[in-house]
């Protein structure tokens, strides 16, 4: 019997969210000969936004920036439901031709690269979901109870658009005395379908973003629901509907009032963040004194609502008109802020002697940090130690070739830094094939230091419970230079969209000559239905010239030939000179 050939694709996509899709089209734009298809384990679209189905579930960042840049949000509210938000991602994806390019049910297990032949091999569980090519080729369903089937794939470079948090699984304490009550305990993360909180005392654990969507929805219809908190977090109101951007649609076209807003807000955003760096008090008190201003007179803001930490330690939480405050004003919703002693058969008793009669108790308290979804990568047969290892530029990792990946940032928007990893590899894959190069891989010229070692630390500058649990799981940050990640998307812009795409610490390979053997080989094995399995973006005619010329290809670009391991040229000098 004659094995199934491995299919390869140019590039693989592993997620088919905000950051899948986002990526996908910039390659899709600037290469559009590549074979670039993505891996989704389940069986939707949207990332985070088809995952999240609790009450009021919605964006944590305004529109104006958390849209794409190539596609700009043009709806009126810019605190956006989640369903408005997977809406914009499945129009996008659609509108772009990637929807065509997922391949659900697609659960990347392992991923493997092999210098000999300069590419990944990734190792695919399908799972119930499966569709797409790979599927129908090794059978689309899984029957229940039965174990998924597993195929491999191949390919030249592989990015992760993962995201950062466990998909499985939320973070809750081991809360003392929980199977001692008799109401309901409901992670958001995992919202029942069944669940109805009509008439009922909900208790909501925590204090961050999804805590604040939570509670005011929640009480729409429920009897009485209670915050609790151990600490607060600073929270910030904000119109959801904003006034110039309904004054600047009515004299400009959208998408130039869209882009005037994103900017607007990207710039205000950054002098926020700086401001808070700066001044930390100025801004404390200029924030507080909006909170106390939108709450009942005499309430105990120096309690509930003043953290212990300065500004943008850790984010901010917004707050789509002050619905929350809203809530507080009419008696619908308590703070308290206190610690849970236990669980009770009615409620929770708090270590002040207190206690809080529910009925649903919803434990808002966090995520699970779990870089890359946990698939472990190897290089040349060994195990890469992710802690260990160094961030290249904020999207590649110390010593793992042709391996890209997107992190948002922490201070701004996530889909800013999805467009410039995007754009920033549409630029790599250019530069590669200008030289007929086939690899790059990031190397300090310092000797690598371990997991923690003095000058190095977790790139992810956090104080946050979910980010301090799994620090250990984390990248590590270098002192200088593209080894130093940095929260700053004005910064980024220069170095990743106009800034150099090569640099003495990017080390490049040409195709190696077993490599250019092999695809022969394997080309002839798949026939019509196969793909010409190179970096670059060949049409017809190049591919016709290299079949004539027995296999060795000659580009349509006649660069000098590169050695392995020399550093090439930027690309502006290249076209300086051409």
């Amino acid at each position: 019997m004659v094995s199934r050939p491995v299919e390869h694709l140019d590039v693989l996509i592993i997620g088919a969210g905000l950051s899948g899709i986002g990526i996908a089209v910039h390659l899709k734009d600037h290469h559009p000969h590549r074979a670039v298809a993505l891996l989704e384990a389940r069986g939707a679209l949207g990332g985070t936004w088809d995952l999240f189905r609790y009450p009021g579930v919605r964006s944590d960042s305004d529109m104006s920036s958390l849209g794409y840049g190539f596609r700009p949000w043009t709806e009126p509210r810019l605190i956006a439901e989640g369903s408005a938000i997977l809406r914009y991602l499945a129009d996008t994806a659609r509108e772009h031709g990637i929807d065509e390019r997922i391949r659900y049910g697609h659960r990347v297990v392992a991923a493997s690269w092999s210098s000999e032949r300069a590419r990944w091999t990734v190792d695919v569980e399908l799972t119930r979901d499966a569709a797409g090519p790979s599927a129908e080729g090794a059978g689309s369903s899984v029957p229940p109870g039965e174990r998924p089937r597993r195929i491999q794939l191949s390919c030249d470079v592989l990015v992760a658009a993962t995201g950062y948090y466990h998909y499985d699984r939320g973070y809750e304490p081991d809360f003392p005395g929980r199977a001692a009550f008799t109401g309901r305990v409901v992670h958001p993360q995992h919202w029942p379908d069944d669940l109805d909180h009509t008439g009922a005392r909900v208790v909501v654990i925590g204090s961050g973003a999804t805590a604040m969507t939570l509670v005011p929805a929640l009480a729409e219809r429920a009897a009485r629901v209670t915050m609790l908190q151990r600490s607060p977090t600073y929270v910030v109101s904000m119109p959801a509907v904003d006034p110039a951007t309904t004054r600047l649609r009515r004299v400009l076209p959208d998408r130039w009032a869209a882009w005037l807003v994103r900017w607007r807000n990207i710039v205000r955003q950054q002098l926020l963040f700086r401001l808070s760096r700066w001044r930390p008090e100025l801004v404390r008190r200029t924030l507080l004194a909006r909170v106390a201003r939108s709450l009942p007179p005499g309430y105990d803001v120096a309690r509930h609502f003043t953290p212990r930490y300065d500004p943008w330690d850790q984010r901010l939480c917004l707050v789509p008109d002050g619905d929350l405050f809203a809530a507080i004003r009419g008696g619908r919703v308590d703070v308290v802020t206190d610690e849970i002693d236990t669980f009770v058969e009615g409620g929770i008793r708090l270590r002040s002697g207190a206690e809080l009669a529910a009925d649903l108790v919803v434990t808002a308290t966090g995520l699970r940090l779990k870089m890359f979804d946990g698939i472990p990568l190897t290089v040349d047969g060994a195990l890469v130690p992710v802690p260990d290892r160094r961030m290249y530029k904020g999207l590649m990792l110390e010593g793992v070739p042709n391996f890209v990946f997107a992190f948002g940032y922490t201070n701004a928007s996530w889909t800013l830094k999805v467009d410039l990893v995007g754009e920033h590899l549409a630029r790599l894959l250019r530069h590669l094939d200008r030289h007929r190069l086939q690899a790059f891989v990031p190397e300090p010229a310092d000797p690598p230091a371990g997991a923690g070692e003095a000058g190095e630390a977790s790139f992810f500058d956090f104080s946050s419970g979910y980010v301090l649990r799994g620090a250990a799981e984390l990248p590590r940050q270098g002192e200088r230079g593209p080894w130093r990640t940095r929260m700053n998307y004005l910064a980024d812009v220069r170095a990743l969209r106009f800034g150099r795409v090569g640099g003495p610490e990017l080390r490049f390979e040409p195709v190696p000559a077993q490599r250019r053997s092999g695809d022969v080989a394997e080309q002839a094995l798949l026939g019509d239905g196969g793909h010409q399995p190179a970096v670059a973006g060949v049409d017809g005619a190049v591919v016709e010239a290299t079949a004539a010329g027995g296999g060795q290809r000659r580009d349509v670009h006649e660069d000098p030939v590169v050695q392995p391991g020399r550093a090439v040229e930027p690309d502006g000098m290249v076209e300086a000179r051409a």
